[in-house]
């Protein structure tokens, strides 16, 4: 996922995590409320009712296409659907609006077989006329529309638009759709085996072409750093597919979703949900102590134990993050390996990860999280060694190396929920190996995310969460292109990733992303040092909540005992 989101996504035959949210807890008073088979709140409960859930922020907008935040992608998701989805609590894909798929032209066609008798919420009918109108809608963005931070997805997996306006834009992977009658029929200019993971993501919700026109959704005015969006379908007329409906939005008090009862799949078993925004995060926490709110997400690791013990369920997502040292190897010393090494044997990972971090967090090796496939259990380990790290630097030629280390302040993620105090820990490991350690801070948004865009932070505190299970939304995202913050790598990294992308068998692609795995950590452009399980806090009567690790949640499937 975006650093600037929660941040933020699945493959057919990946490796399922399946139900791994673990439910890690109920201060129970002897009924089976909040049990469940440790794939979250339990199943089952009153069809009914209203549930009442804290968010941090409003959405930013209810149009997919153009959010890439975690709070607005919740609200999207209950409003529409996609052609593909994940199974519940892992990143198999499932069909969704698509009732099946097939590759063909080695990769570079995929034909859909949609779903029939499906409408959206103003009568329209869904059918491959409507999905090429999605397709194409979104590949003739213009203007602002193509500004990284307004359409982030559509670049994620397609790059590039019918006309890019800026030229630092590659060519699209998308060429167009074709409605070949209940099937829709996408070409790509190139195979890629993540594009069906891509499809997964809220950003490609499909939406009623006739409410697109009408609420004028392409009508955004501004620049990419404040869009506006001058048209009513994403903040007061979103039209989809999905088991819910927008009742009422108002902006800083709440956001109102009532059941679809004309949906074409199971209906909702709640009557309505109800998100309401609370910027503090503590404030979040006294809003589900004092009943105004029947959930909320992130949960502080400070806050868990009170929580337990107050009754209260808390659900992990499944481990879908990782928090890394990166390092940009442009910059001396950070260019010289055997500095790069020393550092890696410098830091206490373990140490850091018990005192820092909630039970589940587990000391990271690699730069993806062990669910995914390609994930290699031999890459080289730097185990922590004071000794061993005074011996690199001694080899490296510099003497008493100093390094920029840089941490944000005002924000907290949740590979990284206090970034000072990581900062200070593994400072004094740096220190205690010959180090001379300079601190750098900077407020995380935008300047702390800026200077290390830019290639302006040597070493740096940052983390990802996964937008879709594929390999290449992490070591892709890293490392598969040439980036400022990372400086220069061995160049068979790029082209190993990028041939790992295309190669449409997923056995070969497996092999390929280990052994690429291995050749980054043998580089060692960073030190990768957590995975995380974030937590959700319930009250007991919340039940048939299913915690997925791209945080693809269906609030359908939630009742309230």
């Amino acid at each position: 996922m975006r650093n600037t989101r929660r941040q933020s996504f699945p493959r057919r035959g990946a490796v399922a995590l399946g139900l791994a949210g673990l439910l890690v807890g109920t201060a129970a008073c002897g009924s089976d409320d909040g049990g469940g088979d440790g794939g979250g709140a339990a199943p089952g409960g009153k069809t009914g009712g209203t549930l009442v859930f804290g968010t941090s922020s409003d959405p930013v907008s209810m149009d997919g296409a153009y959010v890439s935040d975690g709070e607005s992608l919740r609200v999207v998701r209950q409003l529409f659907e996609t052609l593909v989805t994940t199974a519940p609590g892992g990143t198999d894909i499932e069909p969704l609006l698509a009732e099946k798929y097939e590759p063909s032209n080695g990769g570079k066609t995929w034909t859909f077989t949609l779903r029939q008798g499906v409408k959206f919420h103003d009568g329209t009918a869904f059918d491959a006329k409507a999905v090429c109108a999605n397709f194409d809608r979104w590949y003739n963005f213009k203007g602002v529309q193509q500004s990284a931070s307004v359409s982030y997805y559509w670049q994620t997996v397609f790059t590039g638009y019918a006309k890019n306006e800026d030229p630092e834009l590659g060519a699209s992977l998308y060429q167009d759709c074709k409605d070949e009658g209940g099937k829709a029929v996408i070409n790509l200019t190139s195979p890629s085996a993540s594009f069906l993971s891509g499809l997964a993501l809220a950003s490609f919700s499909i939406a009623s072409p006739t409410a697109l026109v009408k609420y004028e959704a392409d009508k955004v005015t501004g620049t990419g750093e404040e869009p506006r969006f001058e048209g009513t379908f994403g903040t007061q007329n979103p039209v989809g597919t999905g088991p819910f409906k927008l009742e009422v939005f108002e902006p800083n008090n709440r956001l109102v979703l009532a059941r679809y009862d004309d949906y074409w799949g199971d209906k909702a078993k709640l009557d309505k949900v109800i998100f309401r925004p609370i910027a503090d995060g503590p404030a979040r926490r006294q809003a589900l102590q004092a009943g105004g709110i029947q959930g909320y997400d992130l949960v502080d690791p400070a806050d868990r134990g009170a929580l337990l013990a107050s009754g209260f369920q808390l659900i992990e997502r499944p481990a879908f993050n990782v928090g890394y040292v990166g390092f940009n190897t442009a910059k001396p010393p950070f260019d010289n390996p055997k500095i790069r090494q020393a550092i890696a044997h410098a830091l206490n990972r373990e140490a850091l990860v018990k005192a820092k971090y909630p039970p589940g967090a587990e000391v990271a090796k690699e730069f993806m999280p062990p669910a995914l496939f390609g994930y290699a259990k031999d890459v080289p380990e730097y185990k922590y060694d004071v000794a061993k790290a005074k011996q690199l630097i001694a080899e490296s030629g510099i003497a008493n190396p100093t390094i920029e280390f840089w941490y944000p302040t005002g924000v907290s993620r949740p590979y990284m929920p206090d970034p000072s105090a990581n900062f200070q820990a593994f400072s004094a490991d740096l220190t205690a190996a010959g180090f001379t350690v300079v601190p750098k801070s900077a407020p995380w948004n935008p300047d702390y995310l800026n200077a290390v865009d830019t290639g302006g932070t040597g070493m740096r505190l940052l983390g990802w969460t996964g937008d879709f299970g594929d390999p290449d939304n992490f070591v892709g995202t890293f490392f598969r292109t040439k980036q400022s913050a990372w400086g220069p790598l061995e160049p068979s990294i790029y082209t190993d990733l990028d041939a790992a992308r295309a190669e449409p068998d997923e056995g070969k692609r497996t092999k390929l992303y280990e052994a690429v795995n291995k050749k980054i950590m043998e580089f060692v452009p960073g030190v990768p040092y957590v995975h995380t399980k974030p937590a959700l806090a319930f009250t007991k009567g919340v039940q048939g909540y299913v915690p997925s690790p791209v945080s693809i949640e269906d609030f359908s499937k939630v009742s309230l005992n």
